[in-house]
């Protein structure tokens, strides 16, 4: 069984669970692990040992967007980009 998901990792991300996320392409939904297994197995009823094999494979890295900055235009705040001289 092949499952797609894009993998979001954020280090710098405001929460701790925010820095690094799994989730469904389409829906956007996070992953359930023992629901996907429970039907490997076939949903029936009882116990089971069970050995899960995870292979990785990068199909496509989007690039990280970047903050845009946006001049703010403050009143009666003069902003001078040019270096002045301080006289004492």
């Amino acid at each position: 069984m092949t499952k797609h998901y894009i993998l979001s990792i954020n280090p710098n991300a405001q929460y701790e669970w925010e820095q690094c996320s799994l989730r469904d392409p389409i829906t956007a939904e996070r992953p359930d692990f023992a629901s996907l297994i429970a039907e490997a197995v076939g949903d029936e009823t009882g116990s089971y040992l069970v050995a899960v094999n995870i292979e990785v494979k990068v199909l496509e890295k989007a690039a990280t967007p970047q903050p845009q900055r946006v001049p703010i235009d403050v009143p009666g705040v003069a902003i001078n980009s040019q270096p002045s001289e301080l006289v004492a």
